[in-house]
């Protein structure tokens, strides 16, 4: 089993924490969000994975680090890792197929902008399984429409009337990818463009016309990292469910003083708190200092001093100095407030 990972987009609506990290690297409850991703695909595949495939972007924005970063994950799976670059980003079909070379034989798609808690097993007498979840407001999203042997015959991008409420979350198996690297090389040399872009669904689309058979594939859970305010809700329901899962969030060498910690909290290695109060559902990375300060649904990276806060539903990026009386707050990388 392969897993595809495209990752070249820049995150332009989770900046500036993207200005300089990509966003599958950017950390949720405590574990870059690509690295949630494949894990807990790998884990619901329940079979050897023997290769991913990571599409990166500008090697000067995805680099060095980030390439050993995904070489690291994929070898603790067991697997190898297979590095290529979208040299332009001109849609998601263009972006699979600047993997063309590793697509063959059974394989999941899965973009690296979205995490997911699912238990359920892989139908693999189908030719392709489209994860879906069940949404409130189907027309803000594309959604699949089924016949009544609840096979996928369409894709309906943002339907104005009701064609389903079984949104695609974008995670895809094909039990042979070249079926779709075929169909998508075609796309690419009959310039088949929706949206100003060359698009995963116009291939599948083919595929559908020519008979071959798709089915959902049901996650329990679909948590969407696309911006700042929906991260640190996600990053609120992945402490969650790792607490009821029982895993330990809370180093061993963390520093306390007059500090209470109110559950569920990741806190990483070497980290300062000296009168605090922190939690619920709050993240903060390794070699942080906080001091006198409450915090709550929040999300802090590494490396940063916060002192004299109150914050609620606050981002903040590495490397950044915060001394204020601010509350909500987006502040990226090497920002100083103080």
């Amino acid at each position: 089993m392969k897993i595809i990972v495209p990752m070249a987009g820049r995150g332009s609506r989770l900046r500036p924490h993207t200005l300089t990290v990509p966003k599958p690297l950017i950390p949720v409850a405590g574990k870059p969000i690509v690295h949630r991703l494949v894990l807990d695909i790998a884990k619901v595949l329940g079979e050897p994975v023997d290769e991913i495939a990571f599409i990166l972007g500008d090697p000067a924005f995805f680099g060095d680090d980030v390439v050993a970063s995904l070489t690291e994950l994929a070898e603790s799976l067991g697997a190898k890792a297979s590095i290529y670059r979208q040299d332009q980003p001109l849609g998601t079909g263009h972006a699979i197929m600047s993997a063309k070379d590793s697509l063959s034989g059974p394989a999941v798609i899965a973009y690296a902008d979205t995490l997911i808690r699912a238990d359920f097993n892989l139908d693999k007498d189908a030719d392709a399984v489209i994860w879906v979840k069940q949404v409130e407001r189907p027309e803000a999203y594309g959604v699949v429409k089924l016949n009544d042997k609840n096979q996928i015959v369409e894709l309906v991008e943002k339907p104005e009337k009701f064609v389903s409420d079984q949104a695609v979350i974008g995670i895809y198996y094909f039990k042979d990818v070249a079926v779709l690297k075929k169909e998508l090389q075609h796309v690419l040399d009959n310039n088949i463009i929706n949206g100003g872009e060359y698009q995963i669904n116009d291939g599948i689309k083919r595929m559908m016309n020519d008979g071959k058979v798709f089915v959902t594939g049901q996650v329990d859970e679909w948590m969407d990292c696309g911006n700042k305010n929906v991260t640190v809700e996600t990053n609120s329901r992945m402490l969650g469910f790792l607490q009821d899962e029982g895993q330990e969030l809370i180093s061993k060498t963390v520093i306390k003083e007059n500090t209470t910690i109110i559950a569920p909290c990741y806190i990483g290695d070497d980290v300062v708190l000296k009168n605090v109060t922190i939690g619920p559902n709050v993240s903060v990375g390794n070699g942080c200092t906080i001091e006198n300060t409450t915090i709550k649904n929040s999300l802090v990276q590494t490396k940063t001093v916060i002192k004299n806060a109150t914050l609620d539903n606050a981002m903040i990026g590495n490397n950044a100095i915060y001394d204020g009386n601010f509350s909500t707050i987006s502040i990226g990388d090497y920002s100083v407030l103080e």
